[in-house]
């Protein structure tokens, strides 16, 4: 009996893995289904184009003073006691 459970346990692995070997979506190897439901080629020709470059004003950041209230100091990047 253990040989028969471990037989079908074999059969359902290979056709579980042969399902998934497949080739995607029925469009055969080399092939994917696009957008649209079409079989698109793999490997086309891929165009980057660069991306644009924008020139900002500069911009002059002013650093606020740091105000902490009585009994306490600026330690660490915010108010602590002492």
């Amino acid at each position: 009996m253990k040989y028969l459970f471990a037989a079908a346990m074999l059969a359902s692995a290979v056709v579980g893995f042969t399902e998934a070997a497949s080739a995607a979506d029925g469009c055969g190897r080399g092939f994917y289904r696009g957008a649209y439901g079409n079989c698109r080629p793999m490997g086309g020709a891929v165009v980057v184009r660069p991306a644009p470059v924008y020139v900002a004003p500069p911009v002059v950041v002013v650093p606020r003073a740091r105000v902490c209230p009585y009994g306490f100091r600026w330690y660490a990047g915010r108010c602590r006691p002492f």
